[in-house]
C-alpha cells in the first residue's frame, strides 16, 4: 500500500512536525519514514503505526486503488 504524499504533508503540517517525529512516535524507522515519503510501498501494520502516531483513520492517508 501506498500513502498519499500530500495527504501526509498535510496531516504533518497541521502538527508542526518533520518525518524524525513521525517516526519516533510511530516507532516505525526514519528510512521507512523517507521511503513512504517518496512513494515507496509500505506494508498495512506500518501504515497502521504511522496513522496511529497521526491519530488519523489509514483511509484517511492511502492512495486510491487505480491511481
Amino acid at each position: 500500500m501506498r500513502i498519499n504524499k500530500a495527504k501526509l504533508a498535510f496531516e504533518l503540517a497541521r502538527r508542526e512536525w518533520r518525518y524524525k517525529k513521525l517516526a519516533e512516535l510511530s516507532g516505525v524507522s526514519r528510512a521507512t519514514v523517507s521511503a513512504m515519503s517518496c512513494g515507496k510501498t509500505i506494508s498495512p501494520e506500518t501504515a497502521r503505526k504511522i496513522a496511529q502516531a497521526l491519530n488519523v483513520p489509514v483511509k484517511k492517508l492511502i492512495e486510491k486503488e487505480g491511481y
